[in-house]
C-alpha cells in the first residue's frame, strides 16, 4: 500500500492456495478494505523443513507476479514474510533453511511491492539474527513489525485458576521485544511498528511510551471487539480511547485480524471509520508534525517574506504583546497626565511591523500618546515598514531607523523597549546579547517587554525526529545539506507529536531584562537530573521556554503551561550521537553549557548517567549561532 494514502484499513488473511488470491481481493474490496496482507509463500516452514533436498535455483516457491497487475500488488497487497522463530533454531540445518527462505521472501516481496509494505511479527526478544538479515537486504519499502501491547502470557495468567503455590511465569514486556529488535537493526528508519491491541489494556504510562516509537499501523484482532445490542461489533470505551489517541498522534493505518467468513468484515470497517470521524479534532499545526527545521538566526540571516508571514498569522502572540504594552503605558502615565505626556516606545527588530501595530493599538486603547522608534536591520523589511509608515501610519508618530539595534544611538531614551527575539529555547536567537546591547537606549526606570525568559529541558524518546537526523548524518552527498556535517551535534526545531517524555521538564537558564549586572556575562552551565519510570531509549532532549512580557502577562510553550493557540514557536530537539538504553528507576544526568565568544554563541551538552558521553558541539563545531 502506498504511504501517501492515509489511513488504509487492511485485513490479514492466511491463504491456503494460490487460487484464493483473486477472490479474496474482490471480497475485501466489497467490504471496503483498502488492502489485504498475505504470506509471500503459501506453505508453512514445517512443511518446507520436511523436504530433504533444499530448494533448487529454478524451483517455483510461490505464486507468479502475473496474478495481479503491478498497481494491484502495490495498492492492494501487503506481503507477509515468515515469522522469525526458526531463525533462532539450535538445529543448524533448520536455521540455515529459515535464513534462505527469509532472504528469498524479502527479495520477492520487494520485487512485487517496490516501495510498499512488508509484514512480520515478533514473539520474543531473541531477534538478533532476524534483525541482521533485515538490515542487510531491506533496500526499499517499509517493514511492519507486529508487536502486542500486552504479553499474551500475562493475559493467559489473568484468566487461569492455577493450583495454589504454583509459580507464575515471568512475562517479558513486548516493548522490550521491539526495542531489542530495532537496536540490533541499528534503528533502521524503514522498520516500523504495527501495534496490536490486546483484550487487556496496559497502564497509561506504558501506552504513552509507545508515543516515542515509529507506529505505522494499529492491529485490531477480532477478539478485542464486543457485540452490542444490535449484534454489531464495537470496541469498549477503553479500546476506543486508545485507538483515537494513537490515531491523533500517528495518523496511522489499521489492520484487522478476522475470519473472512464471520459476516462482519464490512461492519468492522464502518465502525473504525465511525469512531475516527466521531472523535476527529482538527490540528492547526497539521503538516508540521515531527518535521525537522533548522533554528532561525535572524541576527545573522535576513528573514524572508514567507517566514515573516507565518509568524504574523499567530492568533495569540501579538494580542498578548498588545495587552502588555497597554498595561505598561497605563502604569507609566497616570490618567491625569495622559494628554500632556508622550511615552517613547522603541521596537527593536521591527520585522514587517506587527509589534508596531500592537503598540499603536495599545496606545489607542489606553488613551496614551506614544512616539515609536522602529529599529530594523533587514533592508528588505525596511521596504515594507516604509510603505506602512507612508500609507497607514502617516498620521502617527512613527520613526524608522535602518540599523542593528546594538548600534542605534537615538536622540532620546525609551520608556518601553519592545522586542520578539525569543527562540524555541528562549535565548537561542541571542535575545540576551541583542537586548543587552540595546538597553543602553532605555531609561533607568524603563521597561523591557519581555522582561524575563526561562528555558526548560526534559529527556525524550523521539524515534521519528531522531531517525531524520540520522538520515542527514548518513547522507553526506545530499544537495540540501545544512551548514555543518555534524548533524548529530546540532539543535533542531520540531513540532513533536511522535515523542515519549521520559520525565518532566526542569528549568535550565533564566535571563532578565534589562540586565543591570556589571560586567554582563551570558555564559551558563547547569547540571539537570531526571529519573526514568519505565525502560526506554534516550535519544535526545526536548527544549521549551516561557517568558514574562509584563507583570502577569506571559507566553509559554512549556508542555504544562502552554499558551492556548500559540503557534509561533515549536519545541527544540537536542539529539545525542548514539541512543542510550535506560532502565526503569535509573537517573539521567545532563550537563549543559551556554558558551559566548565575540562572534558566536553555542550550546554544549553531554550525559553523565546512565552512560557517559562525549561533549556534543564542542566549541560550536556542529551548530554555532553567529552574532
Amino acid at each position: 500500500m502506498t504511504t501517501d494514502q492515509k489511513p488504509f484499513i487492511a485485513i490479514s488473511l492466511h491463504l491456503d492456495t494460490v487460487d484464493d488470491l483473486g477472490p479474496e481481493i474482490e471480497r475485501a474490496a466489497k467490504a471496503n478494505f483498502n488492502s489485504i496482507t498475505i504470506p509471500v509463500v503459501h506453505w508453512r516452514f514445517e512443511r518446507e523443513f520436511e523436504r530433504e533436498p533444499l530448494r533448487t535455483k529454478h524451483q517455483q516457491f510461490t505464486r507468479s507476479d502475473l496474478l495481479l497487475s503491478s498497481t494491484q500488488w502495490l495498492n492492494k497487497v501487503i506481503c507477509r514474510i515468515a515469522d522469525p522463530v526458526a531463525l533462532n533454531s539450535p538445529i543448524e540445518r533448520v536455521r540455515k533453511q529459515a535464513e534462505r527462505t527469509l532472504l528469498q521472501e524479502i527479495s520477492f516481496a520487494q520485487h512485487l511491492m517496490q516501495n510498499g509494505y512488508l509484514y512480520t511479527k515478533l514473539t520474543s526478544d531473541n531477534s538478533a539474527n532476524f534483525a541482521r538479515i533485515v538490515s542487510s537486504v531491506l533496500t526499499n519499502g517499509t517493514l511492519l513489525v507486529e508487536v502486542p501491547m500486552v504479553n499474551p502470557t500475562v493475559a493467559q495468567c489473568c484468566w487461569r485458576r492455577d493450583i495454589e503455590g504454583e509459580e507464575q511465569p515471568v512475562a517479558e514486556d513486548p516493548w522490550n521485544w521491539w526495542n531489542t529488535f530495532r537496536s540490533h537493526a541499528d534503528f533502521n528508519h524503514q522498520v516500523k511498528v504495527a501495534l496490536e491491541l490486546t483484550v487487556d489494556v496496559p497502564r497509561k504510562t506504558e501506552i504513552y511510551r509507545w508515543l516515542g516509537e515509529p507506529i505505522d499501523a494499529i492491529v485490531l484482532p477480532a477478539n478485542v471487539f464486543i457485540t452490542n445490542a444490535k449484534n454489531y461489533p464495537v470496541l469498549s470505551k477503553a479500546h476506543q480511547s486508545i485507538v483515537t489517541f494513537l490515531y491523533r498522534t500517528f495518523s496511522c493505518h489499521f489492520i484487522l485480524k478476522a475470519n473472512p467468513a464471520d459476516g462482519h468484515l464490512a461492519h468492522y470497517v464502518d465502525y473504525i471509520k465511525h469512531i475516527l470521524s466521531a472523535n476527529y479534532v482538527p490540528d492547526p499545526m497539521q503538516g508540521y508534525d515531527d518535521l525537522l527545521e533548522i533554528p532561525l538566526q535572524p541576527l545573522y540571516d535576513n528573514l524572508d517574506n514567507f517566514t515573516y508571514e507565518v509568524f504574523e498569522k499567530d492568533p495569540v502572540k501579538y494580542i498578548r504583546y498588545q495587552d502588555a504594552i497597554e498595561q505598561a503605558l497605563r502604569d507609566r502615565v497616570p490618567d491625569e497626565e495622559a494628554e500632556q505626556k508622550t511615552t517613547i516606545v522603541m521596537v527593536v527588530g521591527g520585522g514587517r511591523g506587527p509589534l508596531v501595530r500592537a503598540t499603536l493599538n495599545a496606545s489607542l486603547k489606553a488613551n496614551r500618546s506614544v512616539k515609536v522608534y522602529v529599529v530594523e536591520k533587514n533592508p528588505n523589511a525596511i521596504v515594507t515598514l516604509t510603505a506602512l509608515i507612508d500609507e497607514l501610519w502617516k498620521d502617527r508618530n512613527v520613526e524608522l531607523i535602518s540599523t542593528d539595534m546594538r548600534e542605534f544611538n537615538p536622540p532620546e531614551k525609551a520608556d518601553i523597549l519592545v522586542s520578539e527575539l525569543l527562540g524555541s529555547l528562549g535565548d537561542n536567537e541571542l535575545s540576551p546579547e541583542c537586548l543587552d546591547g540595546a538597553q543602553r537606549n532605555l531609561k533607568d526606570d524603563g521597561v523591557s517587554i519581555p522582561c524575563k525568559s526561562t528555558s526548560y529541558l526534559n529527556p525524550c524518546m523521539a524515534s521519528k525526529v531522531y531517525n531524520q537526523v540520522r538520515t542527514l548524518e548518513r547522507n553526506p552527498n545530499r544537495k540540501d545539506r545544512v551548514v555543518s556535517s555534524r548533524h548529530m551535534e546540532q539543535t533542531y526545531v520540531a513540532y513533536q507529536k511522535n515523542a515519549y517524555h521520559i520525565d518532566d521538564p526542569q528549568p535550565l537558564f533564566e535571563f532578565v531584562h534589562p540586565n543591570r549586572q556589571q560586567p554582563i556575562d551570558n555564559n551558563r552551565y547547569r547540571v539537570l537530573r531526571f529519573k526514568a519510570s519505565l525502560d526506554c531509549v534516550l535519544n535526545g532532549f526536548r527544549g521549551s521556554f516561557d517568558t514574562v512580557l509584563y507583570k502577569d502577562i506571559t507566553l509559554s510553550i512549556h508542555p504544562f503551561t502552554h499558551t492556548i493557540g500559540l503557534g509561533s514557536w515549536f519545541s527544540i530537539f537536542i539529539p545525542l550521537t548514539e541512543p542510550v538504553q535506560v532502565k526503569a528507576g535509573q537517573e539521567i544526568v545532563l550537563h549543559f553549557w551556554r558558551c559566548v565568544a565575540s562572534h558566536k554563541v553555542w550550546y554544549e551538552w553531554s550525559l553523565g548517567a546512565p552512560a557517559v558521553t562525549h561533549v556534543h558541539n564542542l566549541n560550536g563545531r556542529g551548530h554555532p549561532i553567529w552574532q
